[in-house]
């Protein structure tokens, strides 16, 4: 199996990268499952069910989420929908929308798909959050592993030193623990020593000129001057889409290989 796990798909911007780039991409690469973090869809902020139905048109089949994900009503209207592939962080407080986790039907087998939130620096900080590592420790203990062709594990926080410490926590025992909410792509893909495909940071898809997708001139002023503004996403100039390409091996649910992809257009 191939699957394709596109990063934070930022605004208009991204979505109409996502739908210019994903069929030749996945046409190119043979991927048989797309994955996209979703959390800074729509205006930044969130799911929309009009973006998550474009992004389905374009080529997506599940979709990974963050700190934002909660921020639209009508997400929680996909996390509560076992039909619909949309996560939330398993490890907010019981009583969060949805479900901590959400099982993909592929004709290759299921795949088991989990976000987690690790630590987020600034206003959301303070959110309660459970520990993530015995999250997915419950969940994996709770599920009949043998089960699932493909188990993909997204981290979305800030710290790189969680983000390595649960791809090698998980080694072995996951398929693929991705890392995002940087929008910054990182040069660490590889294959760990015990089979689980690891990233710290997969990148964003959306403006390459801007604050990971932000426009400078609303950034600058509450940096500089200390005036508090307001993120004005940039949509001209240059796009780009990053994501990762992991292909498993068929006999167990372990990673064979994974691949970064980026594109400029």
């Amino acid at each position: 199996m191939r699957i394709l796990y596109i990063g934070d798909v930022m605004g208009e911007a991204g979505i109409e990268t996502v739908e210019k780039l994903l069929p030749n991409i996945t046409k190119e690469t043979g991927a048989d499952v797309v994955i996209a973090q979703a959390e800074n869809v729509s205006a930044g902020k969130g799911l929309s069910v009009t973006d998550y139905e474009r992004l389905k048109r374009a080529g997506v089949h599940a979709f990974t989420g963050g700190n934002w994900t909660m921020h639209l009503d009508e997400t929680h209207e996909l996390l509560e929908d076992e039909n619909a592939a949309v996560t939330r962080p398993a490890n907010y407080p019981d009583g969060t929308a949805g479900k901590g986790y959400k099982i993909l039907q592929t004709e290759q087998g299921k795949v088991l798909i989990v976000s987690l939130l690790g630590s987020i620096v600034g206003k959301d900080a303070d959110k309660p959050t459970d520990n993530p590592l015995a999250c997915i420790d419950s969940i994996l203990n709770t599920l009949t592993i043998s089960d699932f062709t493909a188990i993909i594990v997204n981290f979305h926080g800030d710290f790189s030193s969680e983000k390595v410490v649960i791809g090698h926590y998980l080694d072995g025992r996951v398929t693929a623990v991705v890392g995002d909410h940087w929008h910054v792509p990182t040069a660490d893909a590889r294959v760990l020593p015990h089979g689980t495909a690891h990233i710290t940071d997969v990148g964003m898809v959306g403006s390459l000129d801007s604050s990971l997708g932000v426009k400078f001139e609303s950034v600058l002023p509450r940096w500089r001057d200390g005036i508090q503004t307001r993120n004005v996403l940039e949509s001209n100039g240059a796009m780009q889409f990053n994501a990762v390409l992991i292909e498993t091996d068929p006999n167990t649910n372990r990673a064979k290989s994974i691949t970064q992809i980026r594109r400029i257009v």
